[in-house]
C-alpha cells in the first residue's frame, strides 16, 4: 500500500477548531508551558507502559531503560520530544489527537475569559496539554508505535492547527511517541539548546523519568582515521528522582511546587501541601496538595479523582480513589507503597485491609492540612473555603470518624458580622455564646438575604443571641448529620418548639397570658386555615412581623423539600404550624374582624405572607394578589 493510498484526511470536531483557534491566535502570555506539558504527556506515557510491562514483559521489547529525549534544529527550526513509552495505534491516535479535551473543551471554552494570561493557566486544568504546542507551532508532526505492535504499525499524525489532520501508516522501530513541532516565525528561542535546557530544569526537573538532551561539550579527541563517528551522547538534564523519596528538607519550595503542577496539571500554586513518609506496620509515603482553584468538573460525583499510586516506585494507576473519602476529591498528589503487591487492580484495592488503614490515615493528615491552614495568618484558607467549602460539607454525612475534625473546619456567615460572608467558625461562635446559652442556633434560607431577614431571628436579635445564617443547598443536609458541636446541640430556630435557656419567672407569667389571650384568636385561625396548617399557635419568637411558618420537629425542611421536587424526588406530606404575634396590629385587627369572610380573607393573607418570608412560593399567587387588592380597596374607602 502506498503512502496516498494508506494517508486519510479527517476534521477537527467544532469544538476542537475554536480551541486551536485559540492556541493559535490568542494564547502568548506563557508560550514556554507547551514544554512541559509535552514532557508531562511523555511521562505519563511511560508510567502507563510500566504499569502494563508488569502484565506482559514482552511489550518492553528487550528495551527497559526509559527516557524522554528532547531534540533542538536551530537550521529547520524545530523540536522533537521523543518517548519510549505505552504508545499508541492509530485508532487511539483519531480519539486522542482528533477530540480535544473530550468532556472538558464545553467547559474550557466557556470559562475564557479574555485575559490571555488567566486563560493560558486554564489549559492543563481542562486537559487540552498538548494542544499548547500550537501556541509556539504552525505543523506539528505525531509519529508513535504501540508498545507491543510490529514495526509496520507505526502511525503518522500531522497537523497544522487549522480544520484537519492527517493519518498514515507509517513505520517505526521502536515503541513509543515522536512530537515534532516546526516552530513559527518570532518562536525560534525553543529551537535553541539552552533556552530549552532551562525551560526542563523549570517544570520538568522533579519527574522520575530521565530527560535527555544532546550533551553539548565537544568530543574529547578526533575520531580515528576511518573509524566510525561516535553515536551521539545524551545526557540528562533534569534529577529524575521521584520527588517524594526524597527528605523534606532536601526539596524546596519551588521543587514542590513544580511538582504539583506535573500531577495536577494546574497552572497555580497550590495553596499548601503535606510530605509524610510512615513507617512501622505499613511503610508508605504520601505527598498531598490543596489547589487554589476548582476544577471545572467538581460537582460531577463521577469525574476522574484520586491520588497517584505507585507500589515501590512503580506507577500503578492515575486515579486512586480508594485512598481519599469523596468529600476530599480537591486533594492532589501521589502515594508510594511499599507494602502493596505491584500487580494490584482496583478490585483488590476495594477489599484490602491495608489500604482502608492508609485511607483512615490519610484522611486525617489531609484534614490536619486544611486545619493547618486554617490557623495560619492571611486569606489562604478564605480562598480554599470559598474554593471548596461546599465540597468539604458532605464531610459529616459522609465520615462520621472525623466529624468532629470537620466540623473545627467548617465557616458561616452569622447574624454576629451580617454579611454574606462564611468566615465565621463554630469554634468562634462557641466562644461568643452567653453564660446561660446551651445550644447552636441556626437558620436555613433559600439565600442569604432571605436568611438574615427571617422572622425567626427576631426573639434572638432582642436578646443578643447570635444565630448562623445558612443559605447553600447543601446546608439542610449537613446540619441533619452534624447535630451537635463541642457537646451542644445544633437547633434549627425554624423547627418545633422554641427554647432559649431558662426562662425567668416573668418570662414564663407572660408565655401563659400571652397564650391564654389569644385563645380564641388561635382557634378561629385554625379553623379557616385547616387544609393549609398542621396547628397554629402564639409565638413566642416574633417580635415585629405578623406571622412565620415552623416546621414539625420530625418534618422535612422547606429547603429540602424544595431540593428534592425540583429533582422530581417524592417527598413526605406534612403540613407547617403557624405562629402568630397577637401584639401585631394586624392580628389585633383579625382579632377584632366580625366579618367571617373578610377574616377568611385576612388569615389567609398572613398565612401566604409568612410563606413568602421564608422564601417559599405560593400555591395560588393569584389568589393572594386578589385579597390582598381586595384589601388595599377597603382600606382606601372605595
Amino acid at each position: 500500500m502506498t503512502a496516498e493510498m494508506n494517508k486519510e484526511t479527517l476534521g477537527f470536531q467544532t469544538e476542537a477548531k475554536q480551541l486551536l483557534h485559540l492556541m493559535i491566535h490568542s494564547l502568548y502570555s506563557n508560550r514556554e508551558i507547551f514544554l512541559r506539558e509535552l514532557i508531562s504527556n511523555a511521562s505519563d506515557a511511560i508510567d502507563k507502559l510500566r504499569f502494563a510491562a508488569l502484565a506482559d514483559e514482552s511489550l518492553l521489547e528487550g528495551q527497559g531503560d526509559y527516557r524522554v529525549q528532547v531534540d533542538v534544529d536551530p537550521e529547520a527550526k524545530t523540536i522533537s520530544i521523543d518517548d519510549n513509552g505505552i504508545g499508541m495505534n492509530r485508532d487511539e491516535v483519531i480519539e486522542h489527537l482528533g477530540t480535544i479535551a473530550k468532556s472538558g473543551t464545553a467547559a474550557f471554552l466557556q470559562n475564557l475569559s479574555g485575559d490571555q494570561k488567566k486563560d493560558s493557566q486554564l489549559i492543563g486544568q481542562f486537559g487540552v496539554g498538548f494542544y499548547s504546542a500550537f501556541i509556539v507551532a504552525n505543523r506539528v508532526e505525531v509519529h508513535t508505535r504501540k508498545a507491543g505492535d510490529d514495526a509496520g504499525a507505526g502511525v503518522l499524525w500531522e497537523s497544522h492547527g487549522e480544520s484537519e489532520f492527517s493519518v498514515e501508516q507509517r513505520d517505526k522501530v521502536g515503541r513509543g511517541t515522536r512530537v515534532t513541532l516546526y516552530l513559527k516565525e518570532g518562536c525560534e528561542e525553543f529551537a535553541d539548546d539552552y533556552r530549552v535546557r532551562s525551560v526542563i530544569k523549570k517544570y520538568s526537573d522533579h519527574i522520575s523519568v530521565p530527560v535527555m538532551m544532546l550533551e553539548s561539550e565537544p568530543p574529547a579527541a578526533e575520531p580515528e582515521e576511518g573509524a566510525e563517528p561516535a553515536a551521539p551522547q545524551y545526557k540528562a538534564v533534569n534529577e529524575a528522582t521521584a520527588l517524594w523519596t526524597r527528605s523534606r528538607t532536601e526539596v524546596s519550595d519551588d521543587e514542590y511546587k513544580a511538582f504539583y503542577r506535573h500531577v495536577s496539571h494546574d497552572f497555580d500554586d497550590p495553596l499548601t501541601w503535606s510530605h509524610n513518609r510512615v513507617e512501622g506496620k505499613l511503610e508508605y509515603t504520601s505527598l498531598l496538595y490543596l489547589p487554589k482553584r476548582a476544577p471545572f468538573d467538581l460537582w460531577n460525583r463521577d469525574m476522574a479523582r484520586g491520588l497517584k499510586l505507585y507500589v515501590q516506585r512503580t506507577f500503578i494507576m492515575d486515579e486512586a480513589e480508594q485512598f481519599l473519602p469523596m468529600y476530599l476529591r480537591f486533594i492532589k498528589g501521589v502515594v508510594d507503597s511499599n507494602d502493596l503487591p505491584l500487580n494490584v487492580s482496583r478490585e483488590i484495592l476495594q477489599r484490602d485491609g491495608q489500604v482502608e488503614s492508609m485511607r483512615s490515615a490519610l484522611t486525617k493528615r489531609a484534614l490536619d492540612m486544611l486545619d493547618k491552614l486554617s490557623r495560619q495568618e492571611g486569606d489562604d484558607y478564605a480562598e480554599f473555603w470559598k474554593q471548596f467549602g461546599e465540597v468539604l460539607k458532605e464531610g459529616p454525612a459522609e465520615d462520621f470518624a472525623n466529624r468532629e475534625k470537620i466540623a473545627k473546619l467548617l465557616r458561616f456567615a452569622t447574624t454576629h458580622t451580617d454579611t454574606p460572608v462564611q468566615d465565621q467558625s463554630l469554634e468562634d461562635y462557641v466562644s461568643r455564646m452567653g453564660e446561660n446559652q446551651d445550644k447552636i442556633y441556626y437558620v436555613v434560607a433559600e439565600n442569604f438575604n432571605t436568611a438574615k431577614n427571617s422572622p425567626h431571628l427576631e426573639v434572638f436579635r432582642k436578646k443578643g443571641i447570635e444565630v448562623l445564617l445558612l443559605s447553600d443547598r447543601i446546608d439542610e443536609w449537613l446540619m441533619g448529620h452534624l447535630q451537635e458541636f463541642d457537646g451542644k446541640p445544633l437547633q434549627d430556630v425554624a423547627r418545633g418548639n422554641l427554647e432559649l435557656g431558662e426562662e425567668s419567672e416573668e418570662e414564663k407569667a407572660e408565655r401563659e397570658q400571652l397564650a391564654k389571650q389569644s385563645e380564641g384568636l388561635v382557634e378561629r385561625l385554625a379553623k379557616v386555615l385547616e387544609s393549609s396548617v398542621a396547628e397554629v399557635r402564639a409565638s413566642g419568637r416574633l417580635t415585629d412581623s405578623p406571622a412565620c411558618l415552623v416546621v414539625g420537629e420530625q418534618d422535612m425542611g422547606a429547603q429540602m423539600r424544595r431540593i428534592m421536587e425540583a429533582a422530581g424526588q417524592p417527598v413526605p406530606e406534612s403540613k407547617p404550624i403557624l405562629e402568630v404575634n397577637p401584639h401585631h396590629p394586624l392580628l389585633e385587627m383579625l382579632d377584632q374582624e366580625a366579618d367571617e369572610d373578610r377574616f377568611a380573607d385576612l388569615a389567609s393573607i398572613v398565612f401566604d405572607q409568612a410563606q413568602l418570608a421564608e422564601g417559599g412560593q405560593l400555591e395560588d399567587p393569584a389568589a393572594y394578589v386578589s385579597r390582598l387588592n381586595k384589601l388595599l380597596l377597603t382600606l382606601s374607602g372605595r
